[in-house]
């Protein structure tokens, strides 16, 4: 019977095979529902994770934390982030864990229930818990401020019920899924295994799914623009801030990029490319973004391209103000080192105005008070001169240069000159006042294309100077409350130096009238030399450079040129000084080197009588060279006190500079003067000098001198052409140091004009010498001076043999200029001029040759003393 036949191995063996079947299936039905409630209850906690952290991480909640009322502001926030994101709680607490936020609202200000230690110790914590809503999956994620510190914590979660519902409703798809792909599952199991892992390299589902929400979590959170594209150009990926900068769909992947709406087409040339890019920077809307692109290729497929954008449009707002200073120090810094370069106040006016063009003003003009242009305090109400103008083109109807201006009241310069302030006129064409000053010419500055205007008074030391204008015309918009600062500071520095060039304008002119007032301005008539001379003020300021010619007697000459150390109003009034020492000791006729310890005497009293010396420190300081030349013996005896030695020409051209004792300069002390004796025949030139002669930046010494030498080698030439060629020679352009030169060219009184004979030590002798001397003068046609002589003579022969030593001489010289007189006797007593009351029988004989010579005096030899007096020619006294 068919019923009771008994199963074939077939069968049994497909029984086997179904019941092994049903077997497997089952198992894989358990172990799949097994499994599903696990990865449910872990996708539960990765999701309440990820939920927690996201809002951890939102933006404004640490401000809504440190709001009076945080509950008010993040309820609302976190029950619709629950909503969107599929939990069922997401709870905001302090570190206390009292709750600001909670699906049941008297939840609120309660305390959290778990575990939150691990959090406030900054770790993700997940448990499960009974909480208020039932048993619940939850996670607890703290909340960092800037400094690292937890200031709040943030759980979100499941309720176990919500989990295991998902799980009965994955029930029926289980099984069904299970029992069609058992069938495949022993056979796609290993080459699914296999793919699997060659695609993953070997990690494991929880590898996995950690490595894509860190990278999901770092591509969406960095400030840095992602974008992926393929070969085609299509877009791959873009991560949010990406979306944001390029202002793309939420959509936008898998889109062409070229088809994407609103992107800036440069920049999707450039994505299009795959080109490789580094730091590139390109428009896009407001903003401005700098891409770098590097091609990429995946798995040996096609090619693409990744870039990163950022956006640097702050960047640029920064950089923007931070050119526009440095601008402003670079302008300000410029101005500090090329205004005031000289003391020269008109120069310093015009560095002002050129410092300003371009950079910030189209056109300058400086306007100074006439008085500030000679060094003169300025006078409130005066008229300014325009001193300083520069611009970027030729041609505006600007006031020129050396104008005298009045400016209005209604101006804004004459209210910057009265209340000391800038003033921005932002509008020319709307400006009344200024339009009053001159209507035609102030519409033609309009015309120009002139519209702004910045006047700022120059003041220093509380004294307005003038005023500086800035005009604009380039820019279209007018100047602005920063450029008036700008050019406030501007002014307010360029004041300081003109007023600093003001007032060594000032000291310069009193020094050189001074000096000028101080030096000889017509030389003295004498005989013994022909003279030429020069002079020229330092450049930087006026020293105390001399020269002197003062006439001896017998025929002699003293020629001087000294040097004070320094410069300005002291050293010309001490060069006065020793100028004025110089002229009293020669009356005394003191040998040179005599003299020049006199004057080394005074100047060491003027410099201890000084509280500090020459700008409260150091000696005083002078150099001089005295010279005596005379005429009858053509001889010239010279000492120096640490000045430069003189040039010595001789007639046949040759030039010599002759070797005299160097002596200290004036005012060391303790130094003795040595005098040396030079023989100069007639015609021949002593060129004296001052070391600003030679001494220049661009040469040494030595060159100098050869020059000097080179343009002396020309005994044709008189002093004059001499002193010419020297200057024209050697003169600096812009001298740092003073320059005197004095060229004399010797004279010799011939044997004919000297009258010289040896009186007997005896009265008698007195009659014999008048006789002679008469007879001289009839000889020399000087008859008309022959009772005077007589006189002069009778009175001094007479003193010198009755108050003197023997031997007695008597000398007459005839220099075509005076007559001079000389007894000489061997004692060295001076005679003395005194009034004789009307009893005494003597004592009128010098009161006689003081009224009938012109001067008389005395002067010592080495062999005792000379007494002289002279008398004027008559053509001579005529003239």
């Amino acid at each position: 019977m068919t019923g009771n036949r008994p199963r074939s191995v077939a069968r049994q063996v497909f029984v086997l095979q179904v019941a092994v079947v049903v077997l497997l299936a089952a198992g894989a039905v358990l172990a799949l529902v097994l499994q599903s409630r696990h990865d449910i209850d872990r996708e539960a906690r990765t999701r309440s994770v990820a939920v927690a952290q996201t809002f951890a991480r939102s933006l404004g909640l640490q401000e809504a934390l440190r709001s009076p009322d945080p509950s008010a502001v993040l309820q609302p926030l976190a029950e619709s982030t629950r909503k969107a994101a599929g939990v069922d709680f997401i709870v905001v607490m302090d570190t206390r864990g009292i709750r600001y936020t909670h699906p049941l609202p008297d939840r609120i200000g309660k305390r959290f229930v778990g575990t939150i230690e691990p959090s406030l110790a900054g770790h993700v914590y997940t448990e499960s818990v009974a909480g208020p809503l039932g048993n619940e999956i939850q996670a607890v994620v703290p909340v960092f401020a800037d400094d690292g510190r937890v200031v709040a914590l943030v759980s979100a979660g499941l309720t176990v019920k919500n989990v295991t519902g998902v799980v009965d409703r994955q029930l029926p798809v289980i099984l069904g899924v299970s029992a069609a792909g058992l069938a495949l599952a022993t056979a796609g199991a290993a080459l699914i295994s296999r793919r699997l892992r060659r695609q993953t390299h070997g990690l494991g589902p929880l590898e996995m799914t950690r490595m894509y929400e860190h990278h999901d979590a770092v591509l969406h959170a960095v400030r840095e623009g992602v974008l992926i594209t393929d070969g085609a150009g299509r877009l791959l990926l873009a991560n949010d801030e990406a979306k944001r900068l390029l202002r793309l769909p939420s959509d936008a992947e898998g889109a062409l990029v070229r088809e994407l709406p609103g992107l800036d087409r440069h920049v999707a040339d450039l994505l299009m490319s795959g080109r490789e890019a580094t730091d590139e920077v390109h428009e896009a809307g407001d903003r401005l973004l700098v891409i770098n692109q590097r091609p990429t290729r995946t798995g040996g497929g096609p090619e693409g391209a990744a870039a990163t954008i950022r956006d640097t449009t702050d960047m640029r707002v920064l950089s923007t103000r931070a050119d526009a200073a440095r601008r402003r120090l670079r302008l300000l810094y410029d101005a500090g080192v090329g205004v005031g370069t000289t003391l020269d106040v008109e120069q310093t006016a015009q560095e002002l105005a050129d410092v300003a063009v371009p950079r910030f003003a189209d056109f300058v003009t400086v306007d100074l008070a006439e008085s500030v242009l000679h060094g003169d305090e300025p006078t409130p109400g005066a008229e300014l001169r325009r001193t300083g103008v520069s611009g970027i083109r030729d041609g505006a109807p600007l006031y020129p240069r050396g104008r005298l201006i009045g400016f209005l009241p209604s101006t804004p310069q004459a209210r910057g000159l009265s209340s000391g302030r800038a003033e921005v006129v932002a509008d020319l064409a709307d400006a009344p006042g200024w339009h009053a000053q001159d209507p035609p010419r102030a519409q033609e500055i309009i015309d120009f294309g002139i519209h702004s205007l910045i006047t700022a008074p120059l003041t220093a030391r509380g004294v307005v100077l003038g005023v500086a204008n800035f005009w604009r015309s380039r820019k279209p918009e007018p100047f602005n409350e920063e450029d008036l600062s700008l050019a406030e500071e501007l002014v307010a520095r360029a004041g300081i130096t003109i007023d600093n060039a003001r007032r060594y304008t000032r000291e310069h002119a009193l020094a050189v009238t001074l000096q000028h007032s101080l030096l000889p301005r017509d030389l003295p008539e004498q005989s013994a030399v022909e003279v030429a001379h020069y002079y020229l003020p330092a450049h930087s300021g006026v020293g105390g450079d001399w020269f002197d010619v003062i006439p001896l007697p017998g025929s002699r000459v003293a020629l001087v040129v000294g040097d004070v150390v320094g410069h300005g109003l002291h050293a010309a009034a001490t060069m006065g000084q020793l100028r004025t020492a110089v002229l009293n000791f020669s009356s005394l006729d003191l040998p040179p080197d005599e003299l020049l310890a006199r004057l080394d005497d005074l100047v060491q009293y003027i410099d201890q009588s000084r509280e500090g010396g020459v700008d409260g420190g150091g000696l005083l300081g002078a150099t001089c060279l005295y010279a005596v030349y005379d005429a009858v013996t053509q001889r010239c005896t010279v000492a120096r006190a640490g000045h430069v030695p003189p040039f010595v020409v001789r007639p046949d051209g040759s030039t010599e500079i002759p070797d005299l004792p160097p002596g200290a300069p004036l005012g060391l002390g303790g130094f003795p003067f040595e005098s040396a004796e030079l023989d100069l025949s007639e015609g021949s030139q002593l060129v004296l000098y001052t070391d600003g002669l030679i001494e220049d930046p661009g040469r040494d010494i030595d060159e100098g001198l050869e020059l000097l030498r080179s343009a002396l080698a020309h005994p044709d030439r008189g002093p004059h052409e001499t002193c010419r060629a020297i200057l024209k020679e050697l003169l600096p352009v812009n001298p740092r140091d003073d320059v005197a030169v004095l060229v004399a060219r010797t004279r010799a009184l011939g044997a004919d004009r000297i009258a010289d004979w040896e009186v007997p030590f005896e009265p008698s002798a007195v009659g014999q010498v008048r006789a002679r001397a008469v007879a001289k003068l009839e000889e020399w046609g000087l008859s008309e001076l022959a009772f005077g002589t007589e006189l002069v003579l009778s009175e001094l022969v007479t003193n010198a043999i009755r108050h003197g030593s023997a031997p007695v001489r008597v000398r007459l010289l005839n220099d075509d200029r005076l007559l001079t007189c000389e007894v000489s006797d061997g004692s060295s007593t001076s005679p003395h001029l005194r009034y004789a009351a009307t009893t005494d029988e003597g004592g009128r004989g010098l009161f006689l040759v003081a009224q009938i010579g012109r001067r008389w005096g005395t002067r010592y030899t080495a062999h005792g003393k000379i007494i002289w007096s002279e008398q004027p020619l008559p053509d001579a006294a005529e003239h």
